[in-house]
């Protein structure tokens, strides 16, 4: 029995890389394309919506979400709320969105995903990152994407920063009396340590962890040249949601 799958958000980059590996896949079932942009009544078959209301008692398993930031939370509330197991890659959720979601999903008894980042790779690097930072406790983050990226910092380096607040000891970095000369030279800070966001054409997803100490440095660093990079995590967050009664933050919790 295949797995009925809508996808929201499916004219932009991730949304129809998303669409390809479903189609390509026999177990999954593309059941509606959703898209406020959308001008196409189907696509191959399927049919197309530009308003979320009308899927209200679609038939569906699960609802895929590459949109945007300010849709985000608005969208997975909805797909829960019908009946649809949530997998979510669009960023931008606040801690007490997310926490609101998974008691949500508890109550629905529907299982979910949102994800940062759905490639191995960076799921690696967050649990390496958080790793080292018991060891080398000052380090800054640089994430690197492209121009067209709505939200700063990007997801997958809040995920890494909350990762390592897990486990570092706090500790404010930097010169006690550092003055920014120029606004923001610094970055951002989260729990002593500094966040750095760089958006230029021609990247996709990219990420630095730097670590210092006295007499060595330890760099990580992930790299998305692709955005099929991700298609293996949504894969698998979509096969694996069905199974599950409660949504979670982070592909890493379904590995």
């Amino acid at each position: 029995m295949s797995i009925k799958v809508i996808v929201a958000g499916f004219k932009g980059k991730m949304g129809s890389t998303a669409v390809n590996m479903i189609q390509g896949d026999s177990d999954l079932e593309l059941a509606a394309l959703l898209d406020p942009f959308a001008t196409e009544a189907e696509v191959d078959g399927v049919p197309v919506f530009t308003d979320k209301a009308a899927l209200s008692g679609f038939d569906a398993d699960v609802w895929v979400d590459f949109t945007m930031p300010a849709v985000a939370y608005e969208n997975t509330r909805f797909a829960l709320e019908n009946g649809f197991a949530p997998v979510v890659g669009t960023t931008g959720f606040s801690e007490s969105q997310i926490a609101e979601l998974i008691d949500l999903s508890a109550q629905k008894k529907l299982g979910g995903l949102i994800a940062p980042n759905f490639a191995i790779g960076a799921i690696l690097l967050m649990e390496f990152a958080a790793k080292a930072s018991k060891y080398f406790p000052d380090l800054e983050i640089i994430e690197l994407h492209h121009d067209k990226k709505k939200d700063a910092p990007s997801g997958t380096a809040v995920k890494t920063a909350e990762l390592i607040r897990e486990v570092r000891q706090a500790k404010k970095q930097g010169a006690e009396d550092e003055v920014e000369t120029l606004a923001g030279a610094r970055g951002a800070e989260f729990d002593g340590f500094r966040i750095h966001s760089v958006r230029l054409p021609g990247l996709v997803a990219h990420q630095e962890v730097i670590f210092g100490a006295q007499g060595e440095g330890l760099t990580l660093r992930h790299d998305s040249y692709d955005r099929v990079s991700f298609m293996s995590g949504v894969n698998l967050g979509i096969k694996e949601v069905v199974k599950r009664d409660q949504l979670v933050y982070g592909l890493e919790k379904l590995l």
